[in-house]
């Protein structure tokens, strides 16, 4: 089932600048806390949210993402300076820590990388309702083949335009990045397990699976040298002749590492839907009217919801560029506007505020 209304965010990792060795692992973290973000972002991945049935969720900038790995990842292949090697002998001879003279430090973030995990969140039953229900939020998110995979409500977008690690040095300052690929995303509103008993009533609707394009641009250094402002946007259509409509999303989010193990990814997302979207999904029809005893109501398409997003991912033991566990916790607002407001569904039956919280652990890899 997909998640009714809710905000999507565009996790935008970070690309820092070149930074001395002792912040060397911040910046990773910075990468991986992103990936791990993003995966928050969960994918929220099936959830409701994810599932926003009227909203996308969880496009994750893969493309900023790898560039910061990119550049943390040579710095840590190089090794220390010189003089660094010069002062950290016995670190090198006693297994110190990477960079103080032990062997090559490789992060986990390389051409073929992964993040899964699995968590629980309390959504809306359906686009507008105002009864919730706990939703499992499954989590994928790499890079496989020079290809980036990040979660999307559920479904799930690829980026074409993703860099792998970079083998060479890397300095100078951080570079604004490109994300591009198609996009695919599986749609259940109203299909089941709707918890309001007059709704229930009304006809269930079919499951729609859209596939369309995504894209975006990240800016880094915005307000601190590591962090990162994305915007991007989604065009979609329906391909299982469900609701037949076409949906654009457009988003713009915030990412900033919090020390070396931990990340927060601020966003904000609105969903514009066409007419067919609106009919099917916000109309009351004749024979709904008399199976429900709601007034009839059509429906007609534009701006359909803003929301808001913030993702919090902690890795366990620090370190985001040795992999591992981390955890992810998310909590979001989104306001249905326009008919899909309107709609007896949502004014009488439900409410056009939406919220959505969850909690999930993830293991990268």
């Amino acid at each position: 089932m997909t998640l009714p209304n809710t905000p999507r965010f565009a996790v935008p990792p970070i690309v820092p600048p070149i930074v001395p060795p002792i912040a060397r692992p911040v910046a990773g973290s910075v990468a991986r806390s992103a990936a791990l973000s993003a995966a928050l972002s969960i994918g929220l991945s099936a959830a409701p949210v994810l599932a926003s049935e009227n909203t996308p969720f969880g496009e994750f900038d893969l493309a900023a993402a790898d560039e910061a790995v990119s550049a943390e990842s040579a710095e840590q292949e190089r090794g220390p300076p010189p003089a660094a090697e010069a002062g950290a002998g016995s670190g090198a001879q006693s297994g110190g820590p990477p960079g103080a003279g032990g062997p090559p430090f490789k992060p986990v973030f390389d051409e073929t990388w992964a993040t899964v995990g699995i968590g629980a969140g309390l959504v809306p039953s359906y686009s507008g309702s105002d009864d919730y229900r706990v939703f499992p939020l499954p989590l994928i998110v790499g890079r496989v083949g020079g290809v980036g995979i990040s979660p999307n409500g559920p479904g799930f977008n690829l980026d074409l335009l993703s860099q792998g690690p970079s083998s060479g040095p890397s300095r100078g300052p951080a570079k604004t990045s490109v994300s591009f690929g198609p996009s695919f995303r599986f749609r259940n509103d109203r299909v089941d397990q709707v918890q309001d008993d007059i709704v229930e009533l009304a006809e269930p609707l079919d499951t729609a699976i859209e596939v369309g394009v995504n894209g975006g641009v990240s800016f880094p250094g915005v307000l601190t040298p590591r962090d990162r402002l994305s915007v991007s946007a989604q065009v979609r259509w329906d391909i299982l002749g469900a609701h037949d409509g076409m949906l654009i999303e457009p988003g713009v989010s915030y990412f900033r590492p919090i020390g070396t193990g931990a990340a927060l990814q601020l966003s904000a997302s609105a969903s514009f839907v066409d007419d067919d979207f609106a009919d099917y999904y916000y109309s009351v029809t004749p024979t709904q009217s008399a199976a429900t005893g709601l007034p009839q109501f059509t429906a007609d398409g534009g701006l359909n919801s803003v929301g808001a997003l913030g993702i919090l991912t902690i890795d366990l033991d620090n370190n985001a560029l040795n992999g591992g566990f981390n955890v992810y916790t998310i909590a979001g607002y989104s306001r249905l506007v326009g008919d899909s407001a309107n709609t007896p569904f949502t004014s009488i039956r439900g409410s056009a505020s939406q919220f959505i919280g969850g909690i999930g652990i993830g293991y990268t890899f």
